[in-house]
């Protein structure tokens, strides 16, 4: 099989199952061994960032998802796999995500560009010439595809790589609702209310945080906190300001786009089609995969994990 294409595990063609397997299933890398780097930012605040790879070549940035890390099982196995290329790899925590408090009252969100912003320029400053790449998952997909088209032309990346994106907030929030997805909310719901609460224990917030355990969605939780926490009038106006889909026709950096159909996470018709992107965009939808899974193999003992075949065939076009 071409590691362009990808055929599920015939003991994982169940979107839950794919999702649910990285997760539970995969052993930790123990080499890693990330090298934390602490960035100070214009504001006051930081950003934390995780380097793996040598001291010199091109630089990957990855942007994690919501209320992930470097110890998510995706970050981990990417990092392991640019490293192999002979790449430098670097996790970008957003704000409050690297186990630390951050110092401001934000923390991070689905349409927040200008940190991504930031450190990359800030790595340019310190290497002009070194090229540099951004992979993002999910949420940091989100980012990465908005900041993209904010930018257009004057954006620095050579490439970019953006992993089961929810392009529509509105609609993906509506998706985690029903079904089975539900389990996916409460777990995000959970860690988010812990992370404001343990965000707020010593300093008072900028608003009046509602009752936590009464929030029963991630919409209330995006209309109660998320908007007021960062200047949006509502959780709409945050999900409408935000959506990436609508910037995907200003992308002039060559972008790969890698999505399931069966996705339970993204919101159903919020895919874009080829007339919203830009001829710089190109999208593999998959049949399968489910979110930020793509597990293929011949057993549970056998398995692999495709984005890590596939992401660096992509970036060795550009770096």
């Amino acid at each position: 099989m071409s590691d362009l294409n990808f055929k599920p595990a015939w003991w994982l063609t169940n979107p839950h199952c794919q999702t649910l397997w990285p997760v539970f299933c995969r052993r930790r890398i123990k080499n890693l061994s990330p090298r934390r780097e602490r960035l100070e930012l214009a504001d006051g605040d930081f950003i934390d960032l995780d380097w793996v790879g040598g001291e010199t070549g091109p630089i990957v940035l990855i942007l994690h998802g919501l209320e992930g890390s470097i110890e998510s099982p995706y970050a981990e196995g990417m990092l392991q796999a640019i490293s192999k290329q002979g790449w430098r790899g670097v996790c970008m925590h957003f704000r409050s995500c690297s186990g630390e408090r951050n110092r401001l009252p934000r923390i991070y969100h689905s349409g927040e560009t200008t940190d991504i912003a930031e450190v990359v320029n800030q790595l340019q400053q310190r290497e002009p010439e070194t090229p540099l790449a951004a992979i993002g998952f999910s949420l940091g997909g989100n980012v990465l595809l908005k900041w993209l088209g904010e930018t257009g032309e004057n954006n620095p990346l050579t490439a970019a790589i953006a992993v089961s994106v929810p392009f529509e907030l509105s609609k993906a929030a509506s998706k985690m609702n029903q079904g089975f997805s539900r389990v996916y909310q409460w777990r995000l719901l959970t860690s988010l209310c812990k992370k404001i609460k343990w965000k707020f224990q010593h300093q008072s917030a900028p608003f009046a945080i509602p009752p936590l355990k009464m929030l029963r969605t991630l919409r209330d939780f995006d209309d109660q906190v998320t908007a007021p926490l960062h200047g949006f009038v509502d959780g709409e106006d945050y999900y409408t300001r935000s959506s990436s889909r609508q910037y995907l026709q200003n992308i002039k950096v060559p972008t790969l786009l890698l999505q399931a159909k069966d996705d339970p996470l993204v919101g159903d018709g919020s895919l874009p089609s080829q007339h919203e992107m830009s001829t710089s965009v190109k999208l593999e939808l998959c049949e399968k995969g489910g979110h930020v899974g793509f597990v293929g193999g011949s057993s549970p003992w056998k398995s692999f994990y495709w984005l890590e075949r596939r992401i660096p065939l992509f970036l060795r076009l550009y770096l």
